[in-house]
């Protein structure tokens, strides 16, 4: 991914032997964690691309990878940078 800019906060990780975009974002409790999880759900149904999201207290993990190109594809450094611009 040399050519490619990663957004700001994420790191590309390896999972199972696939690399994605891997970003944890924190909150102040349950309550925000969740809106922002419902907000990127939108943005992934807007665009019929969908990460894997991983809602706690106070955090959430959002993956980004498409499984057709087997690892991470401009849209998911699209779809990345977009979340970056979530507010809770």
């Amino acid at each position: 991914m040399a050519e490619r800019q990663i957004p700001e906060g994420w790191s590309e990780v390896e999972l199972n032997g696939i690399p994605q975009l891997q970003k944890l974002y924190k909150f102040k409790n349950f309550v925000e964690a969740l809106a922002f999880t419902n907000k990127v759900g939108e943005l992934a149904e807007s665009f019929n691309h969908h990460p894997a999201l991983t809602t706690e207290w106070g955090k959430v993990k959002v993956c980004w990878w498409t499984h057709t190109e087997n690892g991470i594809s401009q849209l998911d450094i699209d779809m990345a940078r977009r979340c970056n611009e979530i507010q809770p």
